[in-house]
């Protein structure tokens, strides 16, 4: 991988062969484990500026109608998470002289309270050409990182390291983007003010993607109580609406809950596995060809071209004696040039083969293939691979492998239809009939599914006290632990149509290996497994604890003080808030200097409020910790009674009956609907 300095450059022809589409990421490590940042680009043309505000790609505006650039959200890593962004630069239109990588934080916060700032690149094969690192950032709350730029008809990459104590709208102003000049806008793009108050600030720009509230069975966090004034009217839109499903369903002319609607792609006569498969891979394939959106979502990932797609399946290619036959091809068409991927599924907690997967590897290169995709209900960890394959360094065509879980397909159709929207009616139809054969009992796509042969002896072995630290068997299911952790963060994520990540914390540049290592050897000393989410909208992190040995689950939230007021009105305004909570809801308060506070139940405190502030009066009150339990299931499958079905049901009931009832915390930034670009 190419190092690179502050201000310097390089070809990127120089680097790769294939260098026509790359995947820019950006990270940070935050030492709290709840700093981040936003990313955005900017595409400039000749004399630096932006040609119009569509030019100015956010969170709010991700994707370029032309495919040349895809905010595609973050992506754990083992120190924390990365944001990463793809570009197909033989789509950039050829006005476009530099393209401007930066991001921005939010509240005053600094980039010099994150660590580890760096850029890498990586090639549309997946592998990592450059990398640069920013070890001077200082208090800015925007920093470009870097920019791609023509010369000669080629691209480059200059590693810049500016930047900007006037945040996002400073930069954004200084390359063109028109920002509107009511009072606090500056402020709103910045995400200084309050909900209501960046509402009346800035205007959503009418080449805007405009989402839809979701529909969804999770609902999202209630909006603070005390209304700030009267919103003003938000500017007309002009650009077509989204479609998005209904948020009621149509009553049904059925005469009775025996006949069932007819659906696009059945699954009732599906039998065996063989079936399963050949059945799956024809569904999503022929979606993803049919609904661009969504093909293009599934596959910008993995350095795909935006282009025509077309897909294949039970395709024969020569290989040696016997033909091999994988489950299905993807090929995008880009101004003459073909992508072309490999695909190879699985159903029904089928592993995939190592022989399999390197066959196809080897094909895809004698054959000129860019990908091969693995599609499994297994979820791919980093510095673990589902299945190690050998790559031959002598050959000069190299081929990227990739991995989707069926919970990601799952994910990033509701992602659409629920909360971003689709083209049209029979895009939002067909997603719609994914969607449910995905869900079907008989389909097999069900997600991770099974703990592993290892849980039930590790189960046993920390019940009893004989399992030992260094056991192998107990770093299998920290492994399926946090699949299984991820898993619930894709599924979450999807009903909410909110960014849910895991919490890393760990040391810079710590193996993922050897941190997974140390929870194990934890996990056999006290018998926990524990995580954290980070929920977007939420007051804070929920935190996630399996106690083997009591075998109880524990989901609990932290939430601070106010700021202003008294402990008394602090305490009465968070149990009206909670009012629909379940009676059994532990609340401690938390105290400075102490190792816990005053503590009870729901049920025991809603008539005494008081009952919850420590007796001293001047102890300083930290904040509150919100939590509930409950049994733990015992079986390593997702059955009734399995421990991944109740994980997963012990998240859910938190979130729709605690954290959805908490004051939002001081917004980050502008909300989706108040942040835009005027025209």
């Amino acid at each position: 991988m190419h190092d690179m300095a502050k201000g310097s450059n390089v070809a990127l022809t120089a680097l790769s062969e294939n260098a026509g589409s790359v995947i820019l990421s950006l990270s940070w490590v935050s030492p709290t484990g709840e700093g981040d940042a936003d990313v955005s680009v900017l595409l400039l043309g000749a004399n630096g500026k932006v040609r119009s505000d569509s030019d100015f790609y956010f969170y709010n505006n991700p994707v370029a109608a032309d495919g040349s650039v895809q905010l595609l959200g973050k992506t754990p890593t083992q120190s924390g998470d990365e944001d990463r962004i793809g570009f197909d630069l033989t789509a950039v239109p050829s006005d476009i002289d530099r393209i401007v990588v930066a991001a921005s934080r939010y509240e005053g916060a600094g980039f010099g309270e994150l660590e580890d700032l760096k850029v890498t690149l990586a090639d549309g094969g997946g592998e990592s050409l450059l990398r640069f690192a920013i070890d001077d950032a200082g208090t800015v709350s925007a920093i470009i990182f870097g920019e791609l730029y023509r010369r000669g008809g080629e691209w480059k990459f200059r590693a810049v390291g500016q930047g900007y104590d006037a945040g996002l709208a400073g930069l954004a102003t200084d390359f063109g983007v028109d920002i509107e000049d009511d009072a606090g806008a500056e402020e709103a793009l910045n995400g200084a003010l309050s909900n209501e108050q960046a509402d009346t600030a800035v205007q959503v720009s009418a080449v805007e993607r405009e989402s839809q509230a979701s529909p969804g069975s999770v609902p999202s966090p209630r909006p603070p109580c005390d209304e700030v004034g009267p919103k003003k009217a938000a500017r007309p839109r002009t650009a077509k609406k989204k479609v998005t499903v209904p948020k009621v369903a149509r009553k049904s002319l059925a005469e009775n809950e025996s006949w069932k609607q007819a659906r696009l792609f059945p699954v009732s006569v599906l039998k065996s596995d063989r079936d399963r498969e050949m059945r799956a891979t024809s569904v999503l394939l022929s979606v993803m060809a049919q609904v661009p959106e969504f093909g293009r979502r599934l596959t910008a990932a993995f350095g795909a071209p935006a282009g025509r797609m077309e897909t294949f399946t039970e395709v024969s290619l020569p290989h040696g004696d016997t033909p091999r036959r994988p489950d299905g091809v993807i090929r995008v068409e880009r101004a003459g040039k073909l992508w072309t991927a490999l695909v190879e599924t699985k159903t029904n907690g089928n592993d995939l083969k190592p022989d399999q997967v390197q066959a196809y590897m080897d094909i895809a290169a004698r054959r000129g293939y860019e990908a091969v995709i693995t599609l499994s209900n297994d979820v791919a960890l980093e510095g673990s691979p589902l299945v190690d394959v050998k790559i031959d360094g002598r050959r000069k065509h190299k081929v990227a492998l990739w991995h989707l879980s069926w919970a990601e397909v799952t994910h990033q159709a509701q992602m659409l239809i629920r909360h971003e929207g689709v083209g049209d009616k029979a895009h939002a139809w067909l997603l719609q009939e994914l969607l449910y054969y995905l869900r079907h009992e008989n389909s097999g796509c069900h997600g991770f599914q099974n703990m592993g042969s290892a849980w039930v002896p590790v189960r046993n072995g920390i019940d009893d006290e004989t399992l030992c630290q260094g056991d192998s068997r107990a770093l299998d299911v920290v492994e399926s632990w946090e699949r299984l952790v991820r898993q619930i963060c894709l599924s979450l994520g999807g009903e909410l149509g909110q960014k849910i990540l895991p919490v890393q914390r760990a040391k810079r540049g710590t193996d993922p290996k050897a941190r997974r290592s140390l929870l194990a050897d934890q996990l056999c000393r006290d018998g926990r497994l524990q995580a954290e989410l980070r929920i977007e909208g939420a007051p804070g992190i929920l935190a996630i604890s399996a106690d083997l040995r009591t075998t109880k689950l524990r989901t609990s939230i932290e939430i601070p003080a106010p700021e202003q007021g008294y402990p008394l009105t602090w305490a009465k305004r968070l149990i009206r808030r909670l009012a629909e909570a379940p009676a059994d809801l532990h609340i401690e308060t938390l105290v400075e200097g102490e190792a816990g506070g005053p503590r009870g139940t729901l049920e025991r405190l809603r008539p005494e409020p008081a009952d919850i502030l420590p007796k001293i009066n001047d102890s300083q009150i930290t904040g509150f910790r919100l939590s509930l339990f409950k049994g733990m299931g015992s079986g390593r499958g997702n059955a009734e009674s399995g421990f991944i079905r109740s994980v997963d049901d012990a998240v859910h009931r938190f979130y729709t009956s605690v954290v959805v009832h908490l004051d939002r915390p001081t917004p980050r930034r502008a909300s989706p609907k108040e942040l835009s670009v005027s025209e």
